[in-house]
């Protein structure tokens, strides 16, 4: 019996040798091939992520970025954002790579940070901004929500995909200004149906925030509904 273990045994760190020469598991992060079992980052990605602790400040700068511009009760972002970084790479991943592990697991690390914080502590529903119809199809998933779905695993907090919609395709927003994102959102999103919403603390939760005017757009239809607080959350902030 020990023998056919050992065989047994052997045959199989010879497949998971062969398996991984030819589709090897890397980190999205750095590209090593070091990774703890069952996760998309090597521990060097997870420890270095370039946090920000904006889930415990109250005038942080993503608050800042809505202050007198939208009713929220509080706002913040898991990591700083910058060009040609490992968050960088882990963005692109999870936005055209198809990287939806990397995505549950970068959303429970969002929602560990939320945690910490009794500023959060009441949320009752986590809302993805939502993307166009046609877009998420062709992408395949919502990377927002599948931030949500991390959230939800370490948070317990439901999540709704389907309390607000994009009524419309819009353009890049990556060259445009604050006033022209802004106007670029305008008349977007749309509520069919309230009801699951009303007297609700909710969690609007992104990628990325760098102007606030897609998610501004967003919040202020979602606070017309009866009732609600609104509150923000987003993987990274991108300062201008």
């Amino acid at each position: 019996m020990n023998e056919k273990l050992i065989i047994m045994n052997t045959l199989q760190q010879a497949w998971s040798a062969f398996t991984h020469l030819f589709y090897p598991h890397i980190c999205a992060g750095c590209g090593s091939d070091a990774l703890p079992a069952g996760s998309e980052l090597c521990l060097s990605c997870i420890y270095g992520l370039p946090v920000t602790d904006f889930e415990m400040n109250a005038g942080n700068p993503v608050e800042k970025i809505f202050a007198g511009r939208l009713r929220i009760e509080a706002a913040s972002a898991h990591c700083y954002f910058s060009k040609r970084s490992a968050i960088q790479h882990m963005l692109h991943q999870l936005k055209y790579g198809g990287n939806q592990a990397l995505g549950r697991q970068l959303g429970m690390l969002l929602g560990t940070g939320l945690m910490q914080s009794a500023r959060f502590k009441d949320i009752g529903l986590l809302v993805p901004m939502p993307l166009f119809a046609a877009r998420e199809r062709r992408r395949g998933y919502n990377q927002a929500a599948v931030l949500c779905g991390g959230i939800a695993a370490v948070t317990g907090i439901p999540v709704c995909t389907t309390l607000i919609y994009r009524t419309a395709a819009t353009e890049s927003q990556t060259k445009k200004s604050r006033v022209d994102r802004w106007n670029n959102m305008q008349g977007k999103f749309s509520v069919p149906d309230a009801s699951v919403a009303v007297n609700q603390h909710l969690l609007l939760v992104d990628d990325v925030v760098t102007t606030g005017a897609t998610l501004e757009a967003c919040g202020s239809v979602l606070l017309k509904i009866p009732g609600v607080r609104l509150s923000i959350t987003v993987l990274c902030f991108a300062s201008n």
